[in-house]
């Protein structure tokens, strides 16, 4: 589809940015701060994409926020949320620091601490033949992520003449898989599986997982993960009300049909069209969506070129999920548990199991043995009403077994919810193992599907963190901030890095292309910013505000439960 030439005289906006979530609004943030008029645009009928909150008769979830990394004050996240102006907006939970990751292997327990040193040292207590073989192998996790990290600071010809000095270690293993670094370490089988839980963070199995990228996760979390106080919603509100405050707008509720494309000696992209036919025009277009949306259904095969078209046929992207959204009457600290997430899977190889479970029959057996199980009320006191707590458990699964509802409406088949019910029971039944007898306190449950991630966050093939993240699809193979149309630009999971923080690295990067300016210089912490961190599990420090959060919270849940009972 052609349209007619427009000069930068007829644009409406400096950015139109397709998308809401964490990276399309840092972006936005860096480009209004810096004088643009931006406007972004979101098809959902609320802002945030994967970290969006949701309410279920009352009670809080988050489909893409579990927990985030480096947020001590000078660490990475940290100082980028001080950047976007969000931190004093936030208030974050440190997650049990003896344990903010308990591995289920089997009838095995392991607790990751929230310290390198102690992790090394519990394992090597734990597995005592191979404690020379931990402590190689984790601080070779910790360099190589840091030396990936360092890059973009060797300026200048003789420091950038060192670098291969200085990055020697992330050399000599970024084209190698997770499974073969490990295997060169580690001979306990039980301990490659405890190493290499946190895979499910990226959401392939070790044999097809970058090294580099599994070493940047680990190193995200070494020194433990922190929830906000508000769920992912709260990320969101923070960083809409920054947008507003310097004048950008947000639009909900409003799908982009296409990127409109000027063809000319070079294509140049000039404005989108919504759903409803209305045409808006812009100086830059930044799509937040993944490549496959952006490129084969806003753009079309017409506009982009036989090399990019080779691409994105080679493109797999990663896994999908299903979601169980749970509210019950349980008191979960009786029952042993704290703020540390679940990783639950039977004792096997971890290859093996993530093959069967992703090819396997969805409806076959009776529960799920492979699970992520997250406890928002423990993680957020501020979200437990003293009757009702709140459990998120995930379970990776290959979107093949949906492809027959791919074309489902809002208003769901028979067909589909008779499956969905299935795979209810089947979740509740594997988190029942890791929580016995929590059935018997169901109050409220929900299921999202890969057609639920389809229907709300438009990703392809309801993926959850863009491409795949193996070795083909990270780094120098990833798909480019700046695109090979002229004024179009990517940024979100698929382009930099993933998760919370990642996607939110990736806005900044793209906000400083479209600028001319170096991402640091975006993100610089302001001094006036900074964020409260409290401890999830110890509410003896929690100042009287946050007390009087959960005190009233807590009266209205009490009050509602008499009336109900008189």
């Amino acid at each position: 589809m052609e349209h007619t030439p427009k000069d930068d005289s007829d644009a409406h906006y400096d950015t139109i940015i397709v998308g809401s979530g964490a990276g399309g609004l840092a972006s936005a943030i860096c480009l209004a701060r810096a004088g643009q008029k931006v406007l972004v645009l979101e098809q959902h009928d609320v802002p945030g994409g994967w970290c969006h909150s949701f309410y279920l008769n009352g009670h809080r979830f988050t489909p893409g926020v579990h927990y985030v990394g480096l947020l001590e004050e000078g660490q990475a996240t940290s100082d980028l949320y001080r950047g976007l102006e969000i931190a004093n907006d936030l208030v974050f939970f440190r997650m049990n620091p003896d344990g903010y990751e308990h591995v289920h292997i089997g009838n095995h327990r392991f607790d990751y601490p929230a310290n390198l040193d102690e992790l090394i040292e519990r394992l090597s207590r734990r597995f005592p033949k191979e404690k020379e073989h931990i402590r190689t192998y984790l601080n070779l996790v910790q360099k190589v992520s840091n030396q990936l990290f360092s890059i973009p600071y060797y300026k200048g010809f003789w420091r950038k003449l060192t670098l291969p000095y200085h990055i020697r270690h992330l050399l000599r293993y970024m084209f190698f898989n997770l499974k073969r670094v490990v295997d060169w370490h580690i001979e306990d089988p039980l301990l490659k599986n405890i190493l290499n839980i946190q895979c499910g963070d990226h959401g392939v199995q070790p044999r097809k997982a970058a090294f580099p990228l599994h070493c940047a996760v680990m190193n995200h979390y070494f020194q433990g993960g922190f929830y906000p106080m508000g769920g992912g919603g709260a990320l969101i509100k923070a960083m809409t009300n920054v947008l507003k405050k310097y004048n950008g707008e947000i639009q909900t509720s409003t799908s982009v049909s296409r990127i409109l494309i000027q063809n000319g000696a070079k294509k140049k992209a000039i404005g989108v069209q919504l759903e409803n036919g209305v045409q808006l025009f812009a100086k830059n277009i930044i799509s937040n969506a993944d490549p496959g949306i952006t490129y084969l259904e806003l753009i079309g095969r017409e506009h982009i070129s036989a090399k990019l078209q080779k691409k994105l046929g080679n493109t797999k992207y990663s896994s999908t999920t299903l979601m169980l959204f749970l509210t019950v009457d349980m008191d979960l600290r009786k029952a042993g548990l704290d703020s540390g997430n679940i990783w639950m899977m039977p004792d096997t190889d971890i290859d093996e199991f993530y093959d069967g479970a992703l090819e396997n029959d969805l409806a076959q057996g009776d529960a799920f043995e492979g699970m992520f199980i997250s406890f928002t009320s423990l993680k957020d006191p501020t979200s437990y009403d003293g009757i009702h707590h709140t459990i998120e458990a995930i379970t990776l699964v290959n979107y093949d077994a949906f492809e027959k509802f791919k074309n489902e409406n809002e208003n769901r088949s028979d067909s589909y919810l008779r499956f969905k019910d299935v795979l209810t029971n089947k979740m509740i039944k594997g988190v029942e193992k890791a929580i016995p007898n929590v059935s018997e306190h169901i109050v409220n449950v929900e299921l999202g599907t890969p057609i639920t991630n389809e229907y709300y966050v438009n990703t392809t093939r309801g993926n959850i963190y863009g491409t795949e993240k193996s070795l083909k699809h990270i780094g120098p193979f990833a798909y480019k901030a700046k695109s090979e149309i002229e004024n179009l630009y990517l940024c979100g999971a698929s382009i930099l890095s993933h998760g919370v923080a990642g996607a939110s690295h990736s806005g900044v990067d793209t906000a400083a292309i479209v600028l001319g300016e170096h991402p640091d210089e975006l993100k610089k912490p302001r001094a006036d910013q900074h964020i409260c961190i409290y401890p999830a599990d110890d509410d003896s420090d929690y100042p009287e505000w946050i007390r009087k959060i959960i005190e009233v919270k807590r009266a209205r849940a009490a009050s509602k439960k008499q009336r109900l009972t008189i």
